[in-house]
């Protein structure tokens, strides 16, 4: 796992950020590669996206051409709830509990 930016570090390259330099500038000045400062800034964004409400952010791609319906959507989850059941009966089972 890689080294984590202190608190101090955090505020300096905020700093030199908001003063217009460049990843590049900011990683050579402060002893880190622009692909360390630019991971910093990606992270730093995704958590501002998705706020203190902690909602998910808005999924990726194309969107479907029919809306699900709630009865597909029923269906769907009354699914997603069986596999959940038999992946428990089957770890239970593993763990000789039944």
């Amino acid at each position: 796992m890689g080294r984590h930016f202190t608190s101090e570090e955090k505020e300096k390259i905020e700093r030199m950020k908001n003063d217009g330099n460049s990843h590049r500038e900011i990683g050579e000045s402060l002893g880190y590669s622009r692909m360390q400062i630019k991971e910093y800034f990606r992270r730093l964004h995704k958590k501002m996206r998705t706020g203190e409400d902690l909602t998910v952010p808005k999924r990726k791609g194309r969107p479907r051409k029919t809306p699900i319906t709630p009865s597909q959507e029923y269906e769907k989850r009354i699914k997603e709830l069986e596999r959940e059941v038999e992946l428990l009966r089957s770890f239970l089972r593993a763990a000789g509990r039944r």
